[in-house]
């Protein structure tokens, strides 16, 4: 089975507190460690967003480094869409 190498960088809202923040990495961690293999979690922290999303001014980064088959990053994809609390999804596959 083919597997290819991701990056995911997740904007979370702040508006619901830290734990709220907590449960959602916890959340898309474990759904990446189901679906594939997690390399490297990275937490960029609190930041001032660019321009404002959702009348928020600033989001909380995590940067998720993961292997797992090609049609896993749709389906995580489709997951952080109907997810309360994810401002914004970029996943990349490595190489590209």
């Amino acid at each position: 089975m083919a597997v290819n190498n991701y990056e995911a960088m997740m904007v979370f809202s702040l508006k619901d507190g830290e734990e709220a923040v907590t449960a959602l990495k916890e959340r898309f961690q474990a759904l990446i460690e189901q679906n594939g293999t997690l390399t490297e979690l990275k937490e960029w922290g609190k930041r001032t967003l660019k321009y404002l999303i959702n009348k928020e001014s600033d989001g909380f980064y995590v940067l998720y480094l993961f292997s797992a088959p090609p049609e896993f990053p749709a389906e995580f994809e489709r997951v952080a869409g109907i997810t309360d609390g994810v401002l914004r999804l970029l996943i990349t596959r490595e190489g590209e």
